[in-house]
């Protein structure tokens, strides 16, 4: 199993935790408001809190905050990052889901990668999957898909263990510059909610025929 620091507070935050505890992971979670972080980790029960500013405990870090302030983050962080995995969850859309907040022909993902320091692996990973979703997990013996993007192959096995220990299917999709594709995902799905499915209760996955 693995050692998991949880950036942020939210509903992705809170969903990955409780997976993680589930299966059998060490989580530790770590937020701006410290009461917040204590009420969460309680709710979830077994989880640690970690100080802000100070060393992230994981092997993994995940970045569940929204993408405006996640390279900030990690530039925060610095060198308490080295030789750690960074997954990064985030959908940089713009608030009308028309587009995205970065420059063209990069990915969030790599904008945070330009923050992390050399020796820090950051993976792509669950933004394609609605907070609720992951929360609820596999519906009717259908497991979740999650995609990886990843220059480290290391890096992204380990996420891949980590995906697989919440009861999820992880499917790699290649180097970090797939984070591109996936954030249209996650934008393609964005459209679905509010133009055809109309609801959040969906996940795109992977159907093998034959």
């Amino acid at each position: 199993m693995s050692s998991i620091s949880i950036i942020g507070l939210g509903n992705v935050a809170r969903a990955l935790a409780a997976r993680a505890l589930a299966g059998g992971n060490a989580v530790e979670i770590i937020g701006r408001n410290p009461a917040k972080a204590k009420e969460l980790a309680a709710a979830l029960g077994g989880a640690a809190v970690g100080a802000v500013g100070a060393a992230p405990a994981g092997d993994i870090v995940v970045l569940a905050l929204p993408y405006a302030g996640a390279a900030a983050v990690v530039s925060e962080y610095g060198d308490a990052l080295q030789d750690k995995v960074i997954i990064d969850v985030t959908n940089p859309v713009t608030p009308d889901f028309k587009g995205f907040v970065i420059p063209d022909g990069s990915s969030g993902a790599q904008e945070i990668a330009k923050a992390a320091p050399a020796g820090a692996h950051v993976v792509k990973a669950f933004n394609t999957l609605f907070s609720h979703v992951l929360a609820v997990g596999p519906a009717e013996g259908r497991q979740l898909d999650v995609f990886i993007a990843g220059d480290d192959a290391q890096a992204k096995a380990r996420v891949s263990a980590f995906v697989e220990s919440l009861g999820l299917r992880p499917w790699d999709t290649g180097d970090l510059f797939m984070a591109r594709a996936l954030e249209n995902v996650g934008l393609l799905e964005l459209g679905l909610m509010n133009h055809s499915v109309k609801h959040p209760n969906f996940s795109l996955g992977i159907a093998l025929l034959g």
